[in-house]
């Protein structure tokens, strides 16, 4: 494995499920893999979950781990091409990425959408330069566009806890106060339509993901009817993809509480984290019995883990 940004680059998801549940119950078991191997994660943003989860698996793995936030620890990075740097930036990604590329055997990068510019944000102008310029195999930490590391844990997630050989699985559009990017759904909803679940899709007018990302998901535009026999909700906001970044809605009738819950075949409830508390979820449902929002963060260790190993077995 080169590199992992999508779904397509994981292969068969039932050899990379059954491939977690190894790494889960023996994660220690390769750490021969990643001696003497160096693994530097590049933050242009704010983490807690992906630095601490992939920090975890690359030394369950034998790794060296190197974290450089960008920006804090390092020269202001320009990342556009072509442009005259008479500003603040005193060095270019051009050279930057494989001066970095020259000290790592893996990349992890983590880079938000900007909503400067739907083309550069979906083009992934960050990502796709560490790949091509880095001369190493990198991960996405999350990205303009995806967030494939927390897709894989959540499918994990569901394959632990689904009472149902194909369970209904709902991604659900919940209000927040700022513009979120489209990383996380445009991730789970790519995942979910490949796996073996009843996958559906629920959020306002004008809250459609990208056109790729919804050809192949059912959309249902009334949640009520979309949580109905629902054995997972996964509540996330994002802004709009049409009018790019936008906060288009705030309805608070959209936030899951007790009685959206109530009306779906006693499902569990999932989100990512960090989540806002009254807005996407309400405290019943996320301190719940049913919520199992801290077993989906633990396993994103279990997701990274798979992916370096896979990267770490390429570079034998």
């Amino acid at each position: 494995m080169k590199r992992f940004l999508t779904v397509g680059d994981i292969g068969n998801l039932s050899d990379a499920l059954a491939e977690a549940k190894q790494v889960k119950q023996t994660p220690f078991a390769w750490q021969e893999l990643g001696r003497n191997k160096t693994i530097i994660l590049v933050f242009f943003n704010s983490s807690l979950r992906t630095r601490l989860s992939s920090q975890r698996a690359a030394q369950n793995l034998g790794m060296n781990t190197i974290v450089l936030n960008i920006n804090e620890d390092s020269w202001k990075l320009e990342t556009e091409l072509g442009v005259i740097m008479d500003g603040d930036k005193t060095e270019h990604l051009r050279e930057a990425i494989p001066v970095i590329g020259s000290y790592a055997d893996i990349i992890g990068v983590r880079s938000f959408a900007r909503f400067e510019s739907r083309t550069f944000d979906y083009e992934e102008t960050i990502l796709q330069q560490f790949i091509e310029y880095s001369g190493c195999p990198v991960i996405s930490l999350e990205s303009a566009t995806r967030h494939p590391c927390q897709a894989f844990a959540d499918l994990i997630t569901i394959e632990e806890y689904k009472r149902v050989a194909r369970p209904k699985v709902v991604l659900s559009w919940a209000p927040h106060p700022k513009a979120l990017p489209q990383a996380v759904p445009n991730s789970f909803a790519e995942w979910m339509k490949v796996a073996d679940v009843n996958f559906v899709i629920t959020c306002p007018e004008g809250y459609d993901l990208a056109p790729d990302i919804m050809a192949g998901a059912r959309l249902e535009r009334d949640q009520k009817k979309a949580f109905e026999g629902a054995d997972f909700i996964y509540a996330k906001n994002w802004s709009s993809y049409t009018e790019y970044g936008k906060i288009l809605s705030k309805d608070r009738s959209w936030t899951v509480d007790q009685e959206h819950m109530s009306w779906t075949n006693n499902a569990k409830f999932m989100h990512c984290l960090p989540v806002r508390r009254g807005m996407i979820v309400s405290d019943e449902v996320i301190d719940g019995p049913n919520s199992i929002v801290i077993p989906e963060a633990a396993n994103r260790v279990v997701s990274a883990q798979v992916v370096m190993k896979r990267m770490l077995e390429g570079l034998r």
